[in-house]
């Protein structure tokens, strides 16, 4: 006892933490004591110093590991510098809850798979200053001030010489070069081998199809799936980047569609001009690739990207309504508002002499009535018409579509577009709550 009393420093005080169990306890109670002045407790210290702080747990038995485990980590925390200078100052419980919070932030924590209680850590030759910490609202500040980090790595830092970037790159993955042909031979990649053609041939084949019906066939499936797997095996030997999938997306569709637009407008070869944009992006890949431009990357935030994948949305929801708009043109409203009428469509090619002569000899020439119903008092006369001429046929003979349910292009269905439209705003409210379901009170993060 006394070698022990030559450690410790005058003035030392001590904190005493006292748990137990009684049978006629409901509930823990729990007790943080200051004493003023300190008390010196006969027998209750292992050295006679005088207690500053008594922890009291108390609680209903059956639970005596729990609470001795509660008192180790409140032993723990009072080791702590800084909490010392909380206890000492502390007027209620808020003070001594903010205390902890503080000792659990700064706090290091060992998951217990990966350490050995029987090795004994040693302790620092030289114990770091706690002086910041008391600084009131210091981490706060720098926490709340911080700059978002940048990205950095050699990558991204401009050497100052032409082509010296891709130099560096060569340099530093020449070593791995073989080597990732020699890990692909193995077994264990199979599934990655199919999950990559997988998640490879969908988008190329949507997109292909998407892409022939923009450009009127000149780039469709074919093409984009021929150009995929040139640039994709080129891509993956010598870029070093092998886990990069590459493929049609949103705003290469959008794009074809304009620049197919604007031939069709200007009279342009599409396919002619769309191989100079090729060369032309190709020869700005080169010269950013020798003047070290990928270092500007650093510079793109997140509102960059949200700013220009809220611009592809824009376009889409865009087309999206001019499609929908576009079919009044092609299947119009039927907008008769008598009652006779409702229910009566009819659409007849007829107009021209030839057309007449070939409905004749068709034996369509002729009016037909049909049956009235009990609240009509007139008569139905609607012309037959042929059944096997097609639009392109009564073009072909001068002739026109005549009859309520005539459109521009010939015969049409009524009430198509207000079907589409429920079709429409449908898909929008479906797809916005199955979005949602996913963070609904079905999924909890606990289960």
């Amino acid at each position: 006892e006394l070698h022990f009393m030559k450690k410790i420093p005058s003035g030392a005080e001590a904190s005493n933490v006292l748990v137990g169990e009684l049978d006629f306890l409901h509930q823990p109670i729990v007790a943080f004591v200051r004493l003023t002045p300190a008390v010196l407790f006969s027998g209750m210290t292992e050295v006679p110093i005088p207690t500053r702080f008594l922890f009291v747990l108390l609680g209903p038995a059956g639970k005596a590991h729990q609470y001795h485990e509660i008192g180790r980590s409140m032993a723990t925390i009072m080791t702590d510098e800084v909490f010392h200078d909380v206890a000492y100052k502390a007027k209620s419980r808020a003070d001594l809850v903010a205390g902890i919070d503080e000792f659990l932030d700064q706090v290091t924590v060992l998951p217990p798979g990966e350490w050995d209680p029987s090795i004994r850590i040693e302790p620092p030759k030289n114990v770091p200053s706690q002086e910041k910490r008391k600084v009131p609202g210091a981490l706060d500040d720098n926490a709340s001030h911080s700059k978002p980090e940048k990205h950095s790595g050699p990558e991204l830092e401009r050497t100052g010489r032409l082509f010296g970037g891709l130099i560096l790159d060569v340099k530093r993955k020449a070593p791995w070069f073989w080597s990732d042909f020699r890990d692909g031979l193995s077994l264990q990649c199979l599934a990655s081998f199919l999950f990559l053609y997988c998640a490879c041939m969908s988008p190329v084949i949507t997109f292909g199809g998407l892409l022939g019906e923009a450009t009127s066939g000149h780039i469709s499936a074919m093409e984009s799936l021929l150009g995929a797997s040139m640039t994709g095996v080129v891509y993956s030997l010598f870029a070093g980047q092998p886990l990069t999938i590459l493929g049609s997306t949103g705003p290469v569709l959008v794009f074809e569609k304009i620049l197919y637009k604007f031939c069709k407008e200007y009279a342009l070869s599409y396919l002619s001009l769309r191989a100079c944009i090729g060369l032309w992006t190709a020869a700005f890949c080169v010269l950013l690739v020798a003047t070290d431009a990928s270092c500007l990357v650093c510079y793109i935030t997140r509102f960059t990207e949200e700013a220009f994948a809220s611009l592809i949305c824009i376009i889409f929801i865009y087309e999206a309504l001019e499609k929908l708009s576009h079919l009044r043109e092609t299947y119009p409203v039927h907008m008769h508002s008598r009652l006779d009428l409702l229910t009566l469509y009819y659409c007849c090619c007829s107009g021209d002499t030839n057309l007449q002569q070939q409905q004749q000899r068709q034996g369509h020439g002729s009016w037909t009535e049909i049956p009235k119903p009990p609240w009509f008092s007139g008569v139905f006369l609607l012309p037959l018409c042929p059944p096997a001429l097609f639009p392109q046929e009564c073009h072909s003979l001068h002739g026109e579509f005549r009859g309520s349910a005539c459109g521009r292009d010939g015969p049409y269905a009524p009430n198509v577009l207000f079907w589409c439209c429920i079709l429409f705003f449908s898909t929008f409210v479906l797809s916005s709550l199955l979005k949602k379901f996913k963070t609904s009170r079905y999924f909890p993060t606990r289960v």
